[in-house]
């Protein structure tokens, strides 16, 4: 059974790597996503592969959100009313929603490889919300499409690669073990754009595009499917190296966003590492 219909995938095809875009799928009947089905999943899973928070969350947040005393498997069980979401990360651990995740990305890997080369480490993670929850200001370092499986919900996505957006020292301190959640300004809401999602639709994110959720009022199940590649690879390793560089006292210029560009500062990156300097 197909999860994609070929129409998707050709839409895919064309607008792949960089211009984000809706596509639809086909797994919203999937019994895998099915709740007790994830909340099931949510007891297997480790627990360091489990983030839940309170719904009511400011788009820019400080470090970590506090964690609420609802257990996840328990808030995913009653997401209409838990006030929560709940992450379960590198699914692919299972065995049964590494096999999911796996045949989605055959369907698009015709389309993936001659762009961005061979695909690696694929990843899978499903985000439970309740109605109305706010998923912070991030940017993440995959390849990924966020498909909706049930319920409605907003991301406003922001041009990659802006500093404007996403500041290079922060880019950097990520590639070199920081987090993901970035400083909100309000100044920057004129230059993200909404893409609506509702069940059987999938939005494509460019790597390392700023972005926030606001999910609508039911509650909310979503699939994100990730993968790295040379791309998104040397585009960190660069990032790497800049920091090296800033330490220096020096303003290194932005990585470009193609792997060519990088190639230089990823091989420089990799040589510190080697040698035990970084």
């Amino acid at each position: 059974m197909r999860h994609l219909p070929p129409h998707a995938v050709e839409t895919f095809a064309g607008l792949y790597p960089e211009v984000p875009h809706i596509i639809e799928h086909q797994l919203c009947d999937h019994p895998l996503m099915e709740l007790e089905a994830l909340a099931q999943l949510a007891e297997r899973l480790p627990a360091k592969n489990i983030e839940h928070a309170y719904a009511a969350q400011p788009i820019g947040v400080t470090g970590k959100p506090p964690v609420p005393s609802i257990s996840a498997a328990d808030a995913i069980r009653q997401i209409d009313t838990a006030g929560c979401w709940v992450a379960l990360t590198f699914i692919e651990q299972d065995p049964a929603y590494r096999a999911l995740l796996l045949s989605v990305i055959d369907e698009l890997r015709a389309a993936i490889e001659p762009r961005t080369g061979a695909i690696h480490t694929p990843q899978a993670f499903v985000f439970v919300s309740s109605p109305n929850a706010v998923t912070p200001y991030h940017f993440d370092p995959e390849h990924n499409i966020l498909m909706q499986i049930r319920g409605t919900k907003v991301m406003t996505q922001f041009p990659a690669g802006d500093p404007f957006y996403a500041a290079a020292e922060i880019h950097e301190a990520y590639h070199t073990g920081g987090g993901r959640e970035l400083s909100w300004r309000d100044e920057m809401l004129p230059g993200g754009k909404d893409f609506a999602l509702a069940p059987g639709q999938g939005l494509m994110v460019p790597v390392m595009a700023p972005h926030f959720v606001r999910n609508g009022p039911v509650p909310s199940v979503s699939l994100s499917i990730t993968w790295r590649s040379e791309w998104s690879y040397e585009e960190g390793a660069a990032r790497a190296f800049n920091g090296v560089l800033r330490g220096w006292g020096l303003s290194p210029a932005l990585p470009g966003r193609w792997p060519a560009q990088n190639r230089a500062k990823a091989y420089a990156w990799r040589a510190l590492q080697k040698l035990g300097l970084k």
